[in-house]
């Protein structure tokens, strides 16, 4: 699930809730209040409450003595996997999501780098183009599925030539969403953003 480090001003977050560390540190927020609880991580406790809120120099100390990588803490901005075979549309992808601004875009020609770049990059959503040279989205949505490090990862299939029996296949194998070519940027970014935040609805 994405990371929304940013406070309603659009400025990096200053003090995180236990929630949030828990998403941000890939723990459970018990663990985390244990943690709090016994000293491992710093903190305080609002006046008059019991919540227990982490200044982000505290989280940032916490996660580099627990070796977790600060990524997760930088930006904030929904990981975006494109993979296609089209140089045309994974520029265009690209630019336009990267101008939104909400989003970290990295790119993918072949199944097999899909399978490879997932893993580095740990993207919140997979944006996959049904028809790629070596294999098709079937077999990419199961390769993901398989491996339950990658079982929060999203996948949208995008394509101009899948009939609904198709479709119905690749739920089946995965996916999680489907959007018929051509599509808009609007189109995309509305059903990226319903998928972290779990909302999406299957077309």
């Amino acid at each position: 699930m994405a990371r929304n480090n940013r406070d309603k001003t659009g400025l990096l977050k200053s003090v995180f809730t236990t929630g949030e560390v828990a998403e941000i540190c890939n723990l459970s927020q018990q663990t985390v209040i244990r943690c709090f609880d016994s000293g491992r991580l710093k903190g305080f406790r609002v006046p008059g409450s019991r919540f227990r809120r982490i200044p982000r120099d505290s989280l940032i100390h916490f996660m580099k003595e627990h070796t977790i990588p600060l990524d997760r803490l930088e930006m904030g901005k929904t990981r975006v996997l494109v993979v296609d075979d089209d140089p045309a549309i994974v520029e265009m992808l690209v630019e336009l999501l990267e101008r939104d601004g909400r989003f970290e875009v990295q790119t993918a020609a072949t199944g097999f780098d899909a399978g490879l770049r997932t893993r580095e990059f740990l993207p919140d959503v997979i944006v996959l183009d049904y028809m790629l040279p070596d294999i098709n989205g079937n077999a990419v949505c199961r390769s993901i599925r398989s491996d339950e490090s990658l079982k929060d990862v999203k996948v949208i299939i995008v394509s101009g030539v899948v009939d609904r029996q198709d479709v119905d296949k690749l739920y089946a194998d995965g996916a999680d969403d489907f959007l018929q070519k051509p599509f808009s940027i609007e189109q995309l970014v509305t059903r990226i953003m319903e998928l972290v935040s779990g909302r999406a609805a299957r077309a």
